[in-house]
């Protein structure tokens, strides 16, 4: 069901004067540093032009953090001087008995003194089933085009505002049954007119591409994949656009503009997490829980590669559960399922540069993001572990914020960006 606000009558001259000034104002943010969706604008997890701080604590190089209610593990995405952030705050409302009742919110903070701009609660719902205890139900991270922000909340619907936090449609897809109870946390991807929307769950699956002004559907595609918390990553070959998406059965690519289904390979394990990333004329995927694969794919492949030249290499131990490799510098980084137990490899060869290696990090739900030659690996106890972007493994710093952290930073310029347990933190040079 999609929703939607009538909009007001405006004369034509107004229009155009408005479309022109808006077309102008996202081509020059387009040029600008901004991290508008959860892996950043290039969707392997780097920031190109970022220079964010080697040293902090949860006072020093604190440029400001500000509290967060209620629960969220989503990531916070930043465009020009905004901060997006998602949060499930309960209410005195009565649940269901076993679960609370929530606001769904979406907050909007001011990027150089992290002063709350708006907050909307986007729904009100009590969760028709639990989550997992180190889950939460506001995991999806936002995106943003500059145009509009989108906040998506799963089986509590997707919602469209604009950047002052007007409410343009939502759309409900439903109620989701995730594996064992596990909860939910795939993000939606932003492409020009599109949001593409994964929908894997116990039930029957899918995988969506909406007109991100209407939020009306422009295909869907059926998926014969069980639960499933991997967000879509777009790459361009030869002209056109692939859609790559993870899954326990097969690893798939699927055409933009069709939803056609183009390749697919199996070799994932159980319930997959990990978000796929590309380079180097290849498509990197892997999972790590209840077994080991990554596999670099020739996304000019047809049909299913499984076993074929297709696959241009794959490895089979130590691969990531819940935290998407990075790549950065034609290296991958991956950690050992939700250890934090690293591995470097080049992604063109898949020749390993050191595997397994102690950073001294535990549990890591956050994954890797690289900014300035360097790449920031973070775990749930909040400790960041600072080091080079290069084929030998050397420390730089160790950090903490003093507090849970599961969504991963966002890198913007001379800032990082932190969403711990309780608090947004702007990391930068004091």
């Amino acid at each position: 069901m999609i929703s939607r606000l009538k909009p007001g009558i405006v004369s034509m001259h107004h229009s155009l004067v408005l479309a022109c000034l808006f077309s102008l104002i996202a081509a020059c943010a387009a040029r600008a540093d901004n991290w508008s969706h959860w892996r950043g604008p290039e969707g392997n997890g780097v920031a190109p032009t970022a220079n964010p701080p080697i040293e902090w604590s949860d006072t020093k190089n604190v440029q400001w953090k500000v509290r967060i209610p209620g629960q969220g593990s989503g990531s916070p995405v930043v465009w020009e001087n905004q901060v997006f952030v998602v949060s499930a705050v309960p209410t005195n409302r009565p649940g269901n008995g076993q679960l609370p009742n929530f606001d769904f919110k979406l907050f909007c903070f001011d990027r150089q003194t992290g002063d709350l701009r708006w907050e909307r609660t986007a729904t009100n719902a009590t969760p028709h089933e639990e989550t997992h205890s180190t889950n939460n139900f506001a995991s999806a991270s936002p995106c943003t085009d500059g145009e509009h922000v989108y906040a998506h909340f799963g089986s509590r619907g997707l919602f469209c505002f604009t950047m002052q936090g007007e409410l343009v449609w939502q759309r409900d897809f439903g109620d989701m049954r995730a594996r064992n109870g596990f909860g939910e946390g795939s993000s939606p991807t932003l492409i020009d007119d599109m949001i593409i929307v994964p929908w894997d769950h116990e039930g029957p699956s899918a995988l969506y591409a909406l007109n991100k002004q209407t939020g009306e559907t422009i295909w869907k595609t059926d998926r014969d994949e069980p639960t499933n918390w991997s967000t879509p990553l777009i790459i361009d070959h030869e002209g056109s656009r692939q859609i790559v998406m993870n899954g326990q059965n097969f690893a798939r690519a699927y055409d933009l503009a069709t939803g056609k289904e183009l390749w697919r390979c199996s070799g994932q394990t159980d319930r997959p997490a990990a978000s796929a990333v590309a380079g180097n004329g290849l498509v990197f995927v892997g999972s790590g829980f209840r077994g080991y694969y990554l596999g670099a794919f020739k996304p000019s492949a047809k049909g299913d590669i499984t076993n074929t030249s297709a696959v241009a290499w794959s490895v089979n131990r130590d691969t990531p559960d819940i935290a998407s490799p990075l790549l950065s510098s034609g290296r991958l980084y991956f950690y050992k399922a939700k250890t934090g137990l690293l591995t470097c490899a080049d992604a063109e060869t898949g020749k390993i540069h050191y595997s397994s290696v102690r950073t001294g990090l535990n549990t890591t739900y956050a994954s890797p993001v690289a900014a300035a030659g360097r790449v920031y690996l973070t775990d749930r106890e909040g400790t960041t572990v600072v080091i080079e972007d290069a084929p030998e493994y050397r420390v730089l710093s160790t950090n903490s914020v003093g507090e849970t952290v599961d969504a991963t930073p966002a890198p913007v310029d001379n800032q990082l960006f932190i969403r711990g347990e309780n608090h947004l933190f702007c990391i930068a040079e004091s």
